[in-house]
């Protein structure tokens, strides 16, 4: 395995392999058509030599059903790649740092879900620290960038809203909603790239001789799509199977801690790898997010316990005066 390669295949994160193929081709939608294309692949495969709990279905009737669901992870996938490409990664978290105000807001317009003080107080937290991050650093940045990653923060928001209504159209099965997620948004995708002007560049990146000219121990930009794809399009299929048991092994907390982990990773991943500059105002920024978005998953975590019932202990029971009276009752 080549130098270049090796340490595409070791990095940890998706967000910076992503961004690894996104420096290096002009084509991000053609390569999340390619990530999601593995993916079903490798649903299919599974699914025929019996590695799921499930067999796999596919229904028309299904298939109308994931309409808004499937137009929404679409649209969502594509923001977010482009928020990438004309992003820093140090960065990609300020920019897609509304997904929270946003989900509240779609929950309290579609759900009809009324948040707490507490909760509106988070949100305002996390909106802070995307605001520090925009218009307090200092640091120039893309605005085209900045656009596409709110859009993609409300994109996502809502499509978290939908998703649970489109559960109920695959019987609630997780591994399903994945398995045509992945079809369909692949199939949907494929003319779109078409449409966005990708052709020519798609061309050019497959054929071009130039591209495969490159110095010694470097790899060509059709070498880095096609491994970017390869590994990311792999990590994207066992990321749908592992959601299956998120949430019985871990808590909302343990799973907000590990994505906020996650997050300062990329972060620092992008300094290191891609040279990316995080000022004293991106990592305010970046920490005030954090906190706020930890700090709304632990409100939500105490909202949803039962309330414990009131407590016995050195309590007394109210006894009518004329019952003492009368000695029919004492007191205890």
């Amino acid at each position: 395995m080549s130098s270049p390669l090796k340490s595409l295949s070791l990095l940890p994160d998706k967000l910076c392999r992503n961004k690894w193929v996104l420096n290096t081709t002009s084509t991000p939608l053609f390569f999340l058509w390619t990530q999601l294309a593995i993916a079903a692949l490798l649903f299919i495969v599974s699914d025929t030599l019996r590695l799921l709990p499930d067999r796999l279905t596919f229904n028309l009737e299904t298939c109308k059903g994931l309409i808004p669901m499937v137009g929404l992870n679409v649209l969502g996938l594509s923001f977010s790649n482009y928020t990438l490409k004309y992003v820093d990664a140090s960065f990609y978290q300020v920019a897609r740092g509304l997904v929270l105000p946003f989900t509240v807001g779609t929950s309290f317009v579609f759900l009809h879900s009324r948040p707490s003080l507490r909760i509106l107080l988070c949100c305002a937290l996390v909106t802070l620290g995307f605001f520090v991050g925009v218009f307090l650093d200092g640091t120039a940045l893309s605005w085209v960038g900045v656009g596409f990653g709110v859009a993609s923060s409300a994109i996502t928001a809502t499509h978290s809203v939908v998703i649970k209504q489109s559960l109920n159209v695959v019987g609630g099965s997780a591994l399903a909603l994945s398995w045509y997620t992945n079809l369909l948004s692949a199939i949907v995708l494929a003319p779109l790239l078409i449409l966005a002007g990708e052709g020519k560049d798609v061309l050019k990146l497959l054929f071009g001789v130039s591209e495969l000219v490159v110095p010694e121990n470097t790899m060509s930009p059709l070498e880095t799509f096609l491994w970017g794809s390869l590994i990311t399009g792999i990590i994207g299929f066992l990321m749908s199977i592992a959601s299956l048991l998120s949430i019985k092994v871990t808590s909302p907390i343990t799973h907000m801690v590990s994505s906020a982990v996650r997050g300062v990773a990329a972060s620092l991943l992008g300094m290191w790898l891609f040279h990316d500059i995080i000022t004293t105002g991106r990592a305010s920024s970046i920490a005030i997010i954090l906190f706020g978005s930890i700090l709304y998953t632990w409100v939500k975590h105490q909202e949803s316990q039962p309330a414990s019932p009131p407590s016995r202990r050195g309590s007394y029971e109210r006894v009518r005066k004329e019952d003492l009276e009368t000695g029919e009752k004492k007191p205890e």
